[in-house]
This record gives structure tokens, C-alpha cells and sequence, in this order.
């Protein structure tokens, strides 16, 4: 059955309470009553009964519920999306009383990829607070899915991530290019040998990231992974680049990472750089921004400032670790 229109009627919008809508928002946001209930501190009956408060408030059912089966229906993501804006223009009301100061402040939230390791970033941040002693920031840790959603829902100010597809209300720049080598740890048979090829590595257990699919942002890894045959079995996977880290200074396998990053890492010995050394994969890493977003000023001029930076340095001074890397060293 078709879903009605959700219609925020003035006489709606002065009857409702807004704790229904933010309720509605976590019980999304966590996919289900008993996980949002979690979150908001809250018994199960309470949340349930808010959101069927506010289901009989629209008229319409938001989310189909029964055993085994949680969907937010049509017009439940409207809803969400609308509610999403709401509170992001309401975490900016206490921004509006001081837009006419000289002081630039506001709560700039800033969603990262696991472990994104660029200069620009770090210098853009301290240049900013210096000048804007006024400005707050909030650093999130989230999949590159989730820092591109955050930043599409507006709970984010800006994002950085790698990318596989691209959402068309969202904008992308690069703001450096990175390239990922074939690491082990201490406890691997490879670990300190030297002139390894890429037959050595065929047929090696490996650890990576959830995103190391020909499909997925890591393309170019998932691409070299299959010519060298190394893969099978894929004994741990994560996210996180920390995480991936760990797995392979475990020993538990072979594992892609970052070249700049884990520099010092292979400079302490804790984990040797394999095959291939030269024309590693390089992987883009992306500002991502939501033109459609209203900005407090904290967040205009730190994202404005960001773009600055990258604008004025050139492409190859943002690309870090170069594709010639000889015998296990970085650099």
C-alpha cells in the first residue's frame, strides 16, 4: 500500500513534541528499539511508545515491525532526511546570536577516516585555532561510508575519506594521494628477508581492510591482491587501519597499508615493507563537503581554509611515499 505524504502542518508542527523526532532519528540511526533504547538511557516500552505516539501524530507508519524484520519505510526516510536537517540547523542555533561578532565561533564537527595522516590537515587546524581561539571542534572516527553519510545528513561540517561512489548532492576534492605497500610483522617467515618477489608472497594468509574489493574504494589493492594470488585465506579484516595494523604485527598475516603512515613503524622494526616495491597502488583521499549544508561561521572559514591549502600546494607535494621503494624500506 502506497504510503501518504508526510505533511508538517502548522498546527502539526505547534502540537508536536520534539523529543518524538528525536527519538525517531536514534531508533534509525541505531536500527532498532532495544539499541536505541541503549543509547538514549531509556526503557524499551518508553521508545516504542514514542514512536508509535508519533505514527498516530502522522498518521502513517515509519517503520515495519515484527519479529525478525525492522524497515524504515518511505515514508520514514523522508522523514529521517528532514529530521536529519532539523538538527543540524538546530546544533547551530546558538551560532546565530553571534554571526554579527568579529569573533569567528561555532562548533566545527569534522568526521575522518581511520588514520587519515596528511600535513594539510594538521597545519589548516592549528592555523585556524591560533586565529580563531573562539572555534570548538568535535573529530569523529567513522568508515569512509559513514563519514560520507554523516556529511549527507549535515551531522558532520565536512568530511575525509576515501571514495567508491560518488553521491551527487555531495562535492569532492582531493586533498592527497596516497600508496599503499604490502606489509608483515615480527612473527612472519618473511619478516627481515630481503629480495623477496611477488611469487614469495602467492599463497600467503592475509589481513585488510573491509573495503579491499574490486567494487569497493580500494580498488587498486584489491586488483594487485589478485594478480599476486595473495588472499586465500583472508584470516582477519577490519575497517580501521589501527585494527589492520594490529592483525599483521600479530603475524596473523600479510596486510596492505598506507607507506607515509607506518614509516616509522618499518624504521623500528616493527614491520618489514614486501613485494611490490615499485608502482605500489595509489589510493585518492578526499575532502568531501555538502553544498547544500548552512555553515556557522566557524565552520565556513575552517572549510574555506582547508580548500586554501590544498589549492596552493601542488598535486605532487600532496602525494606521499613515492612508487620507488627498494628492499623492505620505506623512503
Amino acid at each position: 500500500m502506497k504510503q501518504p505524504r508526510v505533511d508538517l502542518s502548522e498546527k502539526f508542527v505547534g502540537e508536536l513534541d520534539w523529543n518524538l523526532l528525536r527519538t525517531f532519528v536514534v531508533i534509525v540511526q541505531e536500527g532498532g528499539i532495544t539499541a536505541a533504547a541503549r543509547r538514549l538511557l531509556l526503557r524499551q516500552p518508553t521508545v516504542s511508545l514514542a514512536l508509535q505516539r508519533l505514527e498516530g501524530r502522522l498518521g502513517t507508519q515509519l517503520i515495519e515491525r515484527r519479529r525478525g524484520v525492522f524497515r524504515v519505510t518511505s515514508a520514514g526516510r523522508e522523514l529521517y532526511r528532514e529530521c536529519a536537517e532539523i538538527y543540524g540547523s538546530i546544533a547551530r542555533l546558538a551560532d546565530v546570536a553571534t554571526t554579527a561578532s568579529r569573533e569567528v565561533t561555532g562548533h566545527v564537527h569534522i568526521s575522518l577516516a581511520s588514520h587519515v595522516t596528511t600535513p594539510l590537515f594538521d597545519e589548516t587546524l592549528a592555523a585556524f585555532h591560533r586565529e580563531h581561539p573562539g572555534a570548538t571542534y568535535r573529530i569523529r572516527i567513522e568508515t569512509s561510508v559513514d563519514v560520507a553519510r554523516s556529511v549527507q545528513e549535515s551531522t558532520a561540517s565536512l568530511g575525509i575519506c576515501l571514495v567508491n561512489k560518488r553521491l551527487p548532492q555531495l562535492a569532492y576534492e582531493v586533498i592527497y594521494r596516497e600508496f599503499f605497500g604490502f606489509f608483515c610483522g615480527p612473527p612472519h617467515p618473511l619478516f627481515g628477508r630481503s629480495g623477496l618477489c611477488l611469487e614469495d608472497l602467492r599463497g600467503r594468509a592475509s589481513v585488510s581492510f573491509d573495503t579491499d574489493y574490486v567494487e569497493d574504494a580500494l580498488r587498486p589493492v584489491a586488483l594487485l591482491r589478485r594478480q599476486c594470488e595473495l588472499g586465500q585465506p583472508v584470516v582477519g579484516q577490519s575497517p580501521h587501519l589501527e585494527e589492520v595494523r594490529r592483525m599483521i604485527l600479530c603475524g596473523l598475516g600479510i596486510g596492505p597499508l598506507p607507506i607515509h603512515v607506518v614509516e616509522r613503524d618499518v624504521r623500528d622494526g616493527l614491520l618489514w615493507r614486501l613485494p611490490p616495491y615499485r608502482d605500489p597502488p595509489a589510493i585518492d583521499i578526499y575532502l568531501v563537503t555538502n553544498p547544500r549544508r548552512g555553515l556557522n561561521r566557524a565552520e565556513a572559514g575552517f572549510i574555506a581554509a582547508l580548500r586554501r591549502r590544498i589549492s596552493e600546494t601542488p598535486i605532487a607535494e600532496r602525494t606521499y611515499a613515492g612508487p620507488a621503494t627498494p628492499l623492505g624500506k620505506v623512503g
